[in-house]
């Protein structure tokens, strides 16, 4: 019985979230409904309380608020023009050199950003202007622009991880680190392509002029401040020399102070920093909040339990499972964004990765590439749309979603190699001081 007002739970809830309510109040009103059904009013609002209370005091919950206010002062202060700058005079000969460009230093700029979104943003505003010049195809520029913005919640640090960590109870800094290898293959998947429809077809994106090797090495001199900021965050937390709360601490500061050493630290830049900051951690911390309570409305219920048990005991193999899984990611990632799909989701395919003795940090990075994904799947595709937010008239909308074709083809490639060896997910982490 239990189970079947667990199912119920999920139907509403979703029911609820099509009708438009935020998905953080429509997961937290249907655990409190729930609660209220299975104990009564009173014992429902004790639990919500306590649950939405115990849930978010923790001091693990700080490294949210600071990597968002790292990674928006980098974003406010203008060093993702130095980049793409940078790595223009070294990729521009070459044909795609500028949407290779593009994507080395998506790749680079979410080092120390983290949110997928804003890279898409920051260098879409950076480069389109100078893919326009050179004459690249609106759906080449545009796609590679929002299928290269993904990589930010792929390479470390990303708060989607921060996130799945959360909720899962996993090693953040281990999922920081098992994240930078597929993070990087999928970078060299991406410039592999564009490099090859490149040379085949020059009209598409022709190459541009050379620099000098003066200016070529000119350019590092641009680029120490995100170097920094990798070196001391991540290989901090590789190390074991610095938790990832701590980390973040770190980050934050020296990404403030690094600003403030180049004058680029206005009182508009940091107050910019600040709200948003503000903002994006209010949003998190609310669907925290109402995952946690669905979440465990849902395990009272005994429904993942059930759901375990039950894809167990099929004689299936564990892989046709995970591609069922996977396949509802997609599926959701047409519908829903980011953050929704982690909340919703884990309580119930969690425990059955476990059950099919998936490694949970493995897991961990397959969804984080699978929920990149959606970032450019039709209908929603959130990175998408803001590339034809920044090219305004330049293209469609459909123009952006046909540009990404290839791209999402070697995601799915990505995906294949991250499945087929795991340890290119776990060799780091298993080699970390902590």
């Amino acid at each position: 019985m239990d189970v079947i007002i667990g199912l119920t739970g999920i139907a509403v809830m979703l029911l609820v979230i099509a009708l438009g309510v935020p998905v953080a109040f429509g997961m937290g009103l249907t655990g409190l409904v729930g609660f209220a059904f299975l104990w009564g009013t009173g014992m429902a609002a004790s639990l919500t309380v306590i649950t939405a209370y115990t849930k978010t005091s923790g001091f693990l919950l700080s490294v949210i608020p600071l990597f968002l206010l790292m990674g928006q002062v980098v974003f406010h202060s203008g060093i993702a023009k130095e980049l793409f700058t940078a790595l223009q005079r070294w990729l521009s000969r070459f044909p795609g050199g500028l949407a290779m460009a593009v994507t080395a230093g998506s790749a680079c700029f979410a080092a120390v950003c983290g949110s997928s979104p804003a890279t898409a943003a920051t260098m879409g505003s950076v480069a389109l202007p100078e893919m326009k010049r050179h004459n690249y195809s609106p759906r080449l520029a545009t796609g590679c622009l929002a299928a290269a913005g993904t990589l930010g919640i792929l390479i470390p640090p990303s708060i989607p991880m921060v996130i799945f960590g959360i909720l899962t109870e996993q090693s953040i800094g281990k999922l920081f680190i098992a994240g930078i290898v597929p993070g990087i293959i999928s970078a060299l998947l991406y410039i592999g392509m564009i490099y090859l429809r490149a040379k085949h077809d020059p009209t598409l994106a022709p190459a541009g002029e050379p620099s000098t090797w003066r200016e070529k090495l000119g350019s590092f001199i641009t680029v120490w401040p995100i170097v920094l900021l990798f070196l001391i965050v991540i290989g901090g937390i590789y190390v074991g020399f610095l938790t990832p709360t701590e980390a973040a601490g770190a980050g934050a500061f020296l990404a403030l102070l690094i600003a403030l050493v180049q004058r680029k630290l206005t009182k508009k830049t940091f107050i910019d920093s600040l709200a948003s900051t503000t903002q994006f951690t209010g949003m998190i911390l609310c669907m925290i909040v109402g995952a946690m309570v669905f979440a465990t409305f849902i395990v009272t219920t005994g429904l993942p339990d059930a759901v375990a048990s039950f894809v167990a005991s099929l004689e299936v193999n564990r892989y046709i499972v995970l591609a069922v899984m996977l396949f509802a990611y997609l599926l959701l990632g047409c519908v829903m964004n980011v953050l929704g799909i982690l909340v919703i989701t884990i309580p119930i395919f969690f425990p059955v990765v476990l059950e099919l003795g998936f490694d949970p940090i493995w897991f961990g990075i397959v969804l984080t590439k699978m929920i990149e994904i959606s970032l450019i799947t039709p209908p929603i595709g959130v990175n998408c749309l803001i590339i034809k937010g920044v090219a305004g008239d330049y293209v469609t909308t459909m123009d952006v979603f046909a540009g990404i074709g290839w791209f999402f083809i070697m995601d799915l490639l990505t995906i294949i190699i991250i499945i087929i060896f795991p340890q290119i997910s776990l060799f780091l982490p298993s080699l970390m001081f902590q």
